[in-house]
């Protein structure tokens, strides 16, 4: 099983908070392949550089990957853009290409909070 996670549960996960997130959430958190999308990593670095966060992109991908295995998705891009295509309900690039990410693999779970996400992509839990 494979499960993508959003940006935002990224930053969570990387200061230990996920509150609210369901028992079966947690389990999938446990048991899946879990990935980002390249375009989280960039979405982290902007978040760093106005200060959003503490810590880098590529920091918060070190402790994730050491502490819960998290590594980053590598399907093809061209793949992900066409998906990204059909995804007009967001002008979000960001979120557009979480979306296509999972959706071009295999429409795998996303797990995410934004209820606008979950509103599109039936696969989103959280």
């Amino acid at each position: 099983m494979i499960a993508y996670l959003d940006t935002n549960v990224v930053v969570r996960l990387s200061q230990g908070n996920l509150p609210g997130i369901r028992s079966q959430t947690r389990k999938i958190l446990e048991q899946a392949v879990l990935l980002i999308s390249p375009v989280v990593l960039i979405e982290l670095e902007f978040l760093y550089e106005i200060t959003r966060i503490k810590l880098s992109g590529r920091d918060i991908l070190k402790k994730l990957d050491h502490e819960i295995r998290l590594r980053v998705c590598d399907l093809p891009f061209p793949s992900v853009a066409n998906t990204a295509l059909d995804e007009k309900w967001t002008r979000d690039p960001f979120d557009r290409i979480i979306v296509a990410q999972a959706k071009a693999n295999g429409f795998a779970f996303l797990i995410s909070a934004d209820e606008e996400i979950a509103q599109h992509y039936p696969r989103t839990i959280w």
